[in-house]
């Protein structure tokens, strides 16, 4: 089973038709794609009621990727509003229970720093992290490279296979040590996650420049790139993983939602909930 979403619903204006408010926007969204990568829970712990207005939005198929909080992975540098780890953790967890008792959470993305690379005291970070979140489904993405370096990248596999974390393979530019290759190797038998986030390098490096966010996933992939993810996505199934949820995170242009309905083509998938033509809304391919 292979699907295919996006992050967030706000952005893609190619979704929906002109002048329709943010309000109606997410409804319009699960019509096109059964699964949502959630961005807006790292900036901050939402509420319950948000959640559930999001469940009544959407129908019973569609599912949740909810990105942790920035504070669980360490993003706000030491700042924590909510007291202890502990306390912060259970505020995550009291403020998503809608979603998981709904049956409806793909899982909970853990996107760790550049900054968090592999040692002993990330590893024991790691082994809290499941720990505090008990028996959710959790994805983990690294953002530094040293977890996939040759004498250690068994070693990582391993521990994310003994530990249940859902592995999410990056496509990314490859410039140095803040940026991961994509390692095709599930571990959890039911799941496996694969983030594309363009192939911008020059946008990628300029890090906290003041436009960073508009140009670090500026990048639209051509026909041959979303060819060779199918065969990957072949190689990925091959290797026993019940389902992959692909996401597509080149926002920046407006290009994922285009990218992912190519990629559904692609692969033989039909929008839920659209009939057949209007899976043309982007045009024919070439």
């Amino acid at each position: 089973m292979i699907s295919i979403g996006l992050t967030g619903w706000g952005d893609h204006d190619e979704l929906y038709p002109a002048g329709t408010p943010a309000k109606a926007k997410l409804a319009l969204y699960a019509r096109h794609f059964p699964v949502v990568e959630v961005d807006s829970s790292f900036y901050a712990v939402l509420e319950e009621r948000t959640y559930r207005r999001w469940l009544e939005e959407t129908p019973p198929h569609f599912t949740f990727i909810l990105k942790a909080y920035r504070g669980m992975t360490g993003h706000n540098r030491g700042k924590n509003p909510y007291g202890g780890p502990g306390e912060m953790f259970q505020a995550y967890l009291d403020s998503i229970r809608p979603v998981v008792e709904s049956g409806r959470l793909k899982a909970v993305m853990f996107q760790f720093p550049p900054w968090f690379d592999c040692t002993t005291d990330n590893i024991r970070r790691l082994r809290a992290v499941r720990k505090w979140m008990g028996s959710l489904p959790l994805a983990l993405e690294f953002r530094n490279q040293s977890w996939y370096a040759p004498e250690v990248r068994e070693e990582t596999l391993s521990f994310m296979r003994s530990e249940g974390w859902i592995h999410i393979i990056c496509d990314e530019p490859q410039v140095g040590e803040g940026s991961v290759p994509a390692v095709l190797e599930p571990t959890d038998s039911g799941l496996t996650i694969v983030r594309l986030h363009g192939r911008n390098t020059g946008g990628w490096l300029q890090g906290g420049a003041p436009n960073w966010r508009e140009v670090r996933n500026l990048y639209r992939y051509n026909r041959e790139e979303l060819l060779d993810w199918r065969e990957k996505l072949a190689v990925l199934e091959s290797k026993g993983t019940e389902e992959i949820c692909m996401i597509f995170n080149n926002n920046s242009g407006g290009d994922a939602a285009p990218n992912a309905v190519e990629m559904m083509k692609l692969l033989g998938l039909e929008a839920v909930g659209l009939p057949p033509k209007q899976m043309d809304l982007f045009g024919e391919e070439e």
